[in-house]
């Protein structure tokens, strides 16, 4: 099971294409902080990239790839001045400029939503800003030269190739970023642990089977005081712990959702009623499923979704 697909899925991670833009000096737009995820990558020229100082803006050349998480506004421009930024709905209704002029700079920008607690935990696991310059013949190089290509020659179905295309983006930047990030989530390294990932994707897979520290541990070939005394130290939480954290991680995202009843979310993250239910969720997180789904939904607890 790849569990980084699972969270991606789970958050309900949706993306859409803000633009393909064209771009010539002096140019620069502000994007609202208010997308949860934002990548862009430069197909021609250059551009530079900055959230909260331009004197910290980060220059983007062709094949690179940066992705901003929300919270503040952040810009790009072709040179680090706030000045020259527009909004995005001004830029974008700009005249049209003709892509086969060469001084222009071509870029694309996304915007991604995702939801509930995963999507959350997934968005926390990233840095405010992170910016990727594969190397020649990279897997992102290349699906960047891909959509350059895409691009160049406009067929039936284009829009939609363009969107999985950035999703495909989306997914190599976040592993690229797990992978040199010393502050990965756990679960991510631990995952692909010879010793540990077979329980740790068991309990994603089925977090509604009655799982014990026997049975992982049977699972992962190892006796139960090693499995937990390993489980721990690379997690640093027990079995038991990791297995309730996901759980109700998953029940909230339920009862947001708004689709299942008590009962079914009771079943399907692993409790035998709705009474063992409401109290796990009650011990975990402080008020019954309920209230909690209220206090959400009526913005008691400002953007936490």
């Amino acid at each position: 099971m790849d569990l980084l697909h699972d969270y991606l899925t789970r958050a309900r991670a949706s993306g859409a294409l803000f633009a393909r833009s064209v771009a010539l000096q002096p140019w620069g737009l502000t994007l609202p902080g208010a997308i949860k995820l934002s990548l862009h990558t430069v197909l021609r020229g250059s551009m530079w990239l900055w959230v909260d100082k331009p004197s910290e803006a980060v220059c983007l050349l062709p094949g690179d790839v940066a992705l901003v998480v929300g919270g503040q506004d952040h810009h790009i421009a072709h040179k680090p001045d706030p000045n020259l930024c527009m909004s995005h709905e001004q830029f974008w209704a700009r005249d049209a400029v003709d892509a086969d002029n060469p001084d222009a700079a071509i870029f694309l920008c996304g915007a991604y939503r995702l939801d509930g607690d995963v999507g959350r935990g997934l968005i926390q696991a990233l840095p405010p800003m992170l910016v990727i310059r594969p190397a020649a013949h990279d897997q992102i190089h290349d699906v960047v030269s891909l959509i350059s290509r895409v691009l160049s020659h406009p067929v039936p179905g284009q829009q939609t190739v363009l969107d999985r295309l950035l999703d495909i983006l989306l997914v190599m930047a976040m592993r690229e970023s797990f992978e040199q990030s010393p502050t990965a989530p756990r679960w991510y390294r631990a995952a692909t642990d010879p010793r540990l990932g077979c329980a740790i994707q068991a309990m994603h897979k089925e977090p509604e089977r009655p799982w014990t520290v026997p049975a992982l541990a049977q699972l992962c070939a190892m006796s139960r005081p090693s499995f937990a005394r390993n489980f721990e130290r690379v997690l640093g939480q027990t079995p038991m712990q990791y297995l309730t954290d996901w759980r109700i991680t998953l029940a909230r995202d339920y009862l947001l959702a708004g689709d299942l009843s008590l009962e079914q979310i009771a079943l399907r993250t692993g409790y035998s009623s709705c009474n063992a239910f409401a109290a796990a969720f009650r011990r975990h997180v402080g008020v019954a499923p309920g209230r909690w789904r209220s206090s959400i939904l009526s913005g008691e607890h400002g953007t936490e979704i």
